[in-house]
């Protein structure tokens, strides 16, 4: 493949619902501009994107894929970078990580569908991030579906913005064609997206008008020039009205809606031209970042002939195919054979060869300019996120955003042995998805596994089975309570034992009572009066108090909140010792303890859940039925609700399920661990049984 100029290069990322047909966008693209001979399917398992076998079993993209597209455009070839992304939401990291380096988007939505929730996510981002788009309508080839109405749906949810380029021609009920609306002529498809002239159709005239005129309406205020030639009912000219829209589709006042028919290879060469025509290259764009040296914000425009700056946006580290770093080149050259400076981990790395990864193929390069993506292998130390540049130089750019994964469950290694294997490969996981967690729960005894939802989790499971021969059973993990007392009392506790030769004796006499501290396990105190107890005992009994508290008698958890004082006991010259005391007082503290009114405490985390207002009804009454206190509800002035409560952490199990199924895939939920408090008599009752039965 040639190498690009920056200004040559459109770094394009194809969003939407899972199913709206992204992928067989990206295999069209690829058809028309002669990378494949035939377009592949999902359905066959063939295309050049979802190339790992979980994709193809599951007939649905997991991971972004970069497929670079060569295009003859209007004015001189371009290289158009398409990332291919997942629209199912558990793969929102993947997402995350392709929209932080593309710089314009093309929405895809399934005519018949409609708006799903992917395509208000996908909307949602472009605005976060301010990328130009384009919606791109598939599915045109149903008879069923209505352009006109799904138009009408896009300027109710999206505003003034929305601006059909295209209006459909239908012949005996099929997609034959479309009315190009910028330069009012009709196409009419021949061979695939090749198209010849035709007679623009009486039917479609009205809603031509309705689109021309709103064209024209944005077009006139560009300028106040153009506003009053408008209104003096004069024409502008083709290019006045292309530059005005390519301005307006750059700064995002104006989305184009266009169509096509997957299936049928139809509309992609319209697509190809106006990504080419309205869409930015990066060097309309700033790159920004800190100067190491300095410590002071950095700013640059892409350009190839400065020092050499790029960043990693994304990690494959496939064990039949390698590991690979995605980069994105913001400033320089990147050549082969050369050393990179790695700012973020102060080391230097040595690069190889210099590749484009087409799906799961290799292309070598040359060199990468400015603007353009690539991929280098075998790093050592360079993680996604990590900034290369020279070291007299050192930039670091902002990592991508990714979203924190807040479900979890417990995992356990299914053959004995295996634990290292399964550490191993999980860290693969984890360079590879940044939305994966593996946490070691000492406590509980259990190793966690977080990730954005079950499906993700499924397709862990599924990876270390086929790709590293391991495999791991996914359990409900435990919650960490933790015990306390209720009440003041006072104990005795004794230690005698005779055994030939020195005896062991110890007595305490102790005070337990609440400390009102739930962060402190204990305070000890001692008010011994008259040396009952000689002094260099206290260690012991305070030592006996330390080893009660990680274990307490009711449940077998960590204690909190206990103030133990020690007020009398008595000694032997001969037999007493440290030991004596400190299992006197272990004595003490089991009897005591029980005595005392102890209660099981649970973990309560404080929740925000974020909702379309129509929504917050079910979720507050969901909340409620989960032991949740909602505490109140804030707009977040883009129309949707952020609901704060407190909740019980165990009630948050499979809580990711319910709430997308409550509304549809849109709430949004996030939480933290706030406090302990004293579990009702039911949990507690069900908890110290279940306890009691792992004992056994």
């Amino acid at each position: 493949m040639n190498v690009y100029g920056t200004s040559q290069i459109r770094n394009v990322v194809l969003l939407g619902h899972g199913g709206a047909g992204k992928t067989t966008v990206a295999e069209a693209m690829a058809l028309l501009t002669g990378v494949t001979k035939r377009m592949g399917k999902v359905t066959d398992g063939n295309t050049i994107s979802d190339y790992d076998k979980e994709e193809i079993k599951r007939q649905f993209s997991i991971s972004t894929s970069l497929i670079p597209l060569e295009y003859k455009g209007e004015d001189g070839p371009i290289k158009i970078n398409l990332l291919d992304t997942p629209g199912f939401f558990d793969f929102v990291g993947e997402v995350e990580e392709a929209v932080s380096v593309a710089d314009a988007a093309v929405i895809v939505v399934n005519c018949k569908a409609g708006i799903e929730v992917g395509t208000e996510k996908a909307w949602e981002l472009c605005e976060k991030f301010n990328l130009p788009r384009i919606i791109f309508v598939t599915n045109m080839d149903d008879d069923h579906a209505s352009y006109r109405e799904l138009v009408l749906k896009l300027e109710t949810r999206f505003g003034r913005k929305i601006a059909p380029f295209q209006l459909p021609i239908r012949e005996n009920e099929k997609f034959v064609g479309f009315v190009n609306v910028v330069k009012m002529a009709g196409r009419r498809f021949t061979n695939l997206s090749d198209y010849e002239e035709c007679e623009i159709p009486e039917y479609v005239q009205k809603n031509l008008g309705i689109a021309r005129e709103a064209l024209m309406e944005a077009v006139a205020e560009t300028s106040e020039e153009y506003m009053e030639r408008y209104f003096s009912g004069e024409e502008f000219t083709q290019e006045e009205i292309s530059n005005a829209l390519r301005t307006f589709v750059i700064d995002g006042s104006i989305v184009p809606v266009m169509m096509g028919s997957g299936i049928n290879c139809q509309g992609f060469r319209v697509l190809l031209q106006a990504i080419d025509k309205y869409f930015p290259s990066p060097d309309k764009y700033e790159c920004v970042g800190v100067d190491v040296s300095t410590g002071e914000r950095f700013t640059a425009k892409y350009n190839d002939n400065v020092s050499l700056s790029a960043r990693v946006f994304k990690t494959i580290a496939d064990p039949f195919i390698g590991k690979y770093s995605l980069i994105k080149v913001c400033t320089g050259t990147l050549k082969p054979d050369s050393v990179v400076y790695n700012v973020n981990k102060d080391a230097e790395e040595k690069i190889g060869k210099i590749y484009l990864l087409r799906g799961k193929d290799q292309i070598d390069v040359p060199e990468l300019k400015a603007g353009d993506i690539g991929a280098v292998a075998k790093l050592n130390v360079t993680q996604t996120g990590d900034t290369m540049a020279v070291r007299t130089a050192p930039i670091v750019y902002h990592k991508p955003q990714i979203s924190t994964p807040y479900t979890y469950m417990a995992y356990k290694a299914v053959n004995k042995g295996d634990d290292d294997k399964i550490s191993s490969a999980l860290a693969k996981l984890m360079e590879e998805d940044l939305t994966l967690k593996v946490v070691n729960d000492a406590e509980n005894r259990q190793a966690l596994i977080y990730a954005i939802g079950d499906q993700q989790l499924d397709v862990v499971v599924s990876k270390l089975q086929t790709r590293y021969k391991v495999d791991i059973a996914l359990d409900k993990p435990k919650f960490a309570f933790r015990e306390t007392l209720k009440k003041k009392v006072k104990v005795q506790g004794k230690h005698k034992k005779q055994s030939g030769g020195h005896g062991q004796y110890g007595d305490v006499i102790m005070e337990f009572e609440p400390s009102g501290d739930l962060e402190t396990p204990y305070i000890f105190e001692e008010k011994v009066f008259g040396g009952s107890v000689p002094k260099n005992y206290f260690p012991a009994v305070e030592k006996g108090l330390q080893d009660c508290v990680l274990k307490g008698p009711l449940a077998g958890y960590p204690v909190v909140g206990l103030k133990a004082t020690l007020l009398d006991g008595s000694y032997h010259p001969v037999d007493s010792s440290e030991m004596a005391f400190k299992m006197a007082t272990i004595l003490a503290f089991k009897k005591g303890f029980m005595d005392a009114g102890p209660v099981l405490l649970e973990p309560i985390a404080s929740l925000k859940v974020t909702v379309p207002d129509k929504f917050t009804g079910d979720v507050m009454g969901d909340l409620n039925r989960r032991r949740g206190r909602v505490l109140g509800m804030n707009s977040d002035h883009h129309g949707k609700q952020i609901i704060e409560a407190d909740i019980p952490m165990s009630e948050l199990f499979g809580y990711n399920t319910d709430l997308r199924s409550m509304t549809g895939g849109i709430g949004l939920y996030e939480y933290e661990f706030a406090r302990y408090e004293q579990a009702p008599g039911d949990v507690q009752k069900k908890e110290v049984e279940a306890r009691a039965k792992e004992e056994e």
